[in-house]
């Protein structure tokens, strides 16, 4: 199936139903009075998220959405029925933005998680509601209200803890082919990867990840050059970047940290909050580097790219350094993990200490006799 990341649609939610101006005629009621009934709801449309869906592509063939209006009331206390509300199941990490003014409606990051889109319009009144001691005939009903209507734009970013970030053709299909289950296409010219993988990397039975593969950039990617930055905004819930760096171009007059440096040049004119994420240097194709040459070349070129993180040295070719990644890769998610959880308990005990803090002398909170 093709990855589609993006889609247009037109959401729009159904009218409520008129009320109702009616009395009763009944034998041995002369006197019936009003009996007119409301008008029913009309049916609002919801965004649901659903782990079981990949991609936006049922949306790009169809873009409209539209619920069925609410029935008008009717005399003898008839209330019109409402509308049924129509559910859009989206697949999780699925970003809801009205197309109009800018405005995130929802940003669904949960399996089930409901958001409304569009909201039905109410029923209006029927002439019981206008009855008084004053007015015992009312002759006045409401009129239904107008359902919402919306043109939104579907934006999904993947939910991965780690993201693959490096030039075409840097070994980063190979790599999540290597330490995954994912199978992408693996070939020896640029931009194999057309479209966003997804693979789970399992570090034992019970201690997992997920890691995203995006295509290739290139330099001018922001002016459009290759597949410019559409496929960027996968790494933006990611907790952690691989930048991954070929150290054995095909081509002699290739320098690495000319395209590392230009591959971060991009992520700065797309994102400034990409470039602040944790960030690893992985220089790959050690395998295609004598072995006496290996360790100048690695030294040289993080001396040139001006680097001072964390350096992985790798063949994804032949997993050589892969279990090490691997490793360090999941004790750093872990540690994160622990760390927000620790966060999240000082935080509840603060809140906890607040509550508990009372002063019994406080006047106002003095039980009155």
């Amino acid at each position: 199936m093709k990855f589609i990341d993006e889609a247009k649609i037109e959401v729009i939610a159904g009218d409520g139903g008129n009320g109702c101006a009616s009395f009763c005629r009944e034998k041995f009621r002369p006197f019936g009075g009003p009996d007119g009934g409301d008008g029913g709801k009309g049916g609002s449309i919801w965004a649901v998220a659903d782990r079981n869906i990949n991609t936006l592509v049922d949306f790009r063939f169809s873009k409209m959405h539209k619920a069925r209006n609410g029935e008008a009331g009717r005399g003898a206390d008839c209330y019109g029925k409402g509308a049924d509300d129509i559910h859009l199941r989206m697949p999780v990490g699925t970003l809801i933005v009205d197309n109009g003014s800018g405005e995130i409606i929802a940003d669904l990051t949960e399996h089930g998680q409901i958001e409304l889109l569009a909201k039905g319009g109410e029923g209006g009144w029927g002439n019981i509601h206008f009855k008084s001691s004053t007015n015992r005939a009312p002759r006045q009903k409401g009129e239904g209200k107008e359902g919402e209507r919306r043109e939104l734009r579907l934006e999904l970013k993947v939910l991965a803890d780690v993201g693959l970030l490096g030039m075409p053709n840097a070994g980063k299909s190979t790599f999540i082919s290597a330490v995954s289950n994912a199978r992408p296409k693996i070939a020896d010219y640029p931009f194999t990867t057309l479209h966003p993988n997804l693979g789970v990397v399992r570090v034992s039975h019970e201690k997992s990840f997920v890691i995203a593969d995006i295509p290739g950039l290139i330099e001018g990617a922001s002016e459009g050059a290759g597949l410019g930055h559409q496929f960027l905004r996968h790494l933006q819930r990611t907790g952690l970047l691989l930048h991954i760096v070929d150290l054995a171009p095909f081509e002699t007059n290739v320098d690495p940290v000319k395209e590392a440096k230009a591959l971060v040049k991009e992520l700065k004119k797309y994102d400034e909050s990409l470039v602040d994420k944790p960030r690893w240097l992985v220089l790959n194709k050690l395998d295609m580097v004598p072995d006496e040459e290996r360790k100048k070349i690695v030294k040289d070129f993080v001396k040139r790219f001006g680097w001072k993180g964390p350096v992985f040295e790798i063949s994804a070719l032949n997993h050589n350094g892969c279990p090490e990644l691997v490793n360090a890769i999941y004790q750093h998610l872990d540690e994160k993990k622990r760390t927000e959880i620790r966060a999240e308990e000082t935080q509840m005990t603060e809140e906890a200490r607040g509550i508990s803090s009372i002063d019994p002398d406080d006047p106002r909170f003095k039980i009155l006799d």
